[in-house]
């Protein structure tokens, strides 16, 4: 039970750490030891990875370091796309040539073998579409439709003009640093696809989601299926249970049969462990923005949301607090006309005035469950109305 205790403790480190890299900032995991991993694996290891680097080789070195962070992280470039393209590639090859020697099996007919094929060419297809399609760039020429087509909130988007591209900049759009152009309805950068995730492309987004998340659940269950024939084939439930007298009870088995599954086929356990812990954080992450797109809401605007908020509750904690110092100086001069212990009590239990600040979202671009999903499905720019607007403009 050794190599088992050493997977497991394996699996379940790599879960925190992939889990703490890709979500730490959600807010959810504020103030655990999730996000302080994150900090880490973000800021603080290269930090210090940056001061061995000047300390040991010195600073030619460190600026060489800079120029590769530069060309990666604020710079479009297709590493991490040919990082996907190597992942999906070895994943299929290596449940190809573990786990297509058993299929047909007990559970699980040879049409799998060609289905799982097309699966994963369907999640590249999506990839490419994600990627390569416009996610609505703004120009000169059509930024008059994108003006009408999201009109300003005047709360966290008002009316101005891009400092970069020098053209009026519509609702809901950003200029991104990165591919350095203004994209409609910006949600954020995706380094995996080397696109924005704009008006039109996060469609296609969602669906590579969703069509990911799906494709390892289905590996998971297909190769987990793949070991419970073997079971069901080799009779290994009935050699324990007659050949080495162990009581035939769920508890008694597993940590044989476990242990069986680990000397005799640990690929098919790594894959699954594998393929499980991405599914759940493709699954997480498909939630996260489906109930953005549920709201009509994007990233880009949920933090803009966040700081209006916060800075809307300071204002209004600091309009209480001044009501309440008056009401409290008051207060005081009417107590010393006319003392009471009573007045005292009723003091100490008053309910604070800061509990009672509430500020209401007043989201003017959520207008439905049914609107919202359509707007994501048929992006503005793709529909007619948008061309008439373009017409009549020219």
């Amino acid at each position: 039970m050794g190599v088992g205790l050493l997977l497991a403790c394996h699996g379940l480190l790599t879960a925190l750490v992939v889990v703490s890299f890709l979500c730490g900032r959600w807010p959810i995991f504020e103030g655990t030891f999730i996000q302080r991993i994150h900090f880490f694996l973000t800021f603080g290891a290269y930090d210090y990875f940056l001061r061995f680097v000047g300390a040991v080789f010195g600073s030619k070195c460190t600026n060489a370091v800079l120029s590769v962070e530069s060309y990666c992280c604020d710079r479009p470039n297709p590493l991490l796309q040919i990082i996907y393209l190597v992942i999906i590639s070895f994943s299929y090859y290596f449940v190809a040539s573990s786990s297509f020697t058993y299929i047909p099996g007990y559970y699980l007919s040879e049409t799998h073998k060609y289905t799982s094929f097309l699966a994963v060419a369907v999640g590249i297809l999506l990839f490419l579409f994600t990627s390569c399609t416009d996610p609505g760039v703004i120009k000169a020429d059509n930024v008059s439709q994108y003006l009408a087509a999201y009109p300003y909130d005047n709360i966290i988007f008002s009316e101005k003009q891009c400092s970069t591209c020098k053209i009026p900049k519509p609702a809901r759009s950003k200029h991104c640093s990165i591919c350095d152009r203004c994209v409609a309805r910006f949600d954020h950068h995706c380094g995996w696809m080397n696109n924005c995730i704009g008006e039109r492309n996060t469609r296609y987004f969602m669906a590579f989601l969703l069509w990911h998340f799906l494709l390892c659940m289905y590996g998971t269950v297909a190769v987990g299926l793949i070991l419970a024939g073997r079971l069901k084939e080799l009779k290994v439930v009935y050699i324990l249970t007659v050949y080495y007298g162990i009581d035939n009870s769920f508890w008694d088995l597993v940590p044989h049969v476990v242990q069986w599954l680990l000397g005799s086929y640990n690929t098919q356990i790594l894959l699954i462990v594998f393929l499980a812990i991405i599914g759940m954080l493709l699954a997480g992450f498909f939630g996260y923005h489906a109930k953005l797109c549920l709201s009509n809401t994007t990233t880009n605007e949920t933090f803009k949301w966040q700081e209006y908020m916060d800075w809307q509750i300071k204002l209004k904690e600091a309009q209480v607090s001044a009501a309440a110092l008056r009401q409290s100086v008051s207060g005081i001069n009417s107590e010393k006309k006319q003392p009471s212990s009573s007045s005292k009590w009723r003091a100490f239990f008053r309910r604070s005035p800061l509990e009672d600040v509430v500020v209401v979202k007043n989201n003017v671009y959520n207008k439905g469950f049914l609107h919202n999903i359509q707007e994501v499905i048929s992006p503005l720019s793709t529909r007619q109305s948008f061309k008439r607007t373009k017409l009549k403009s020219s």
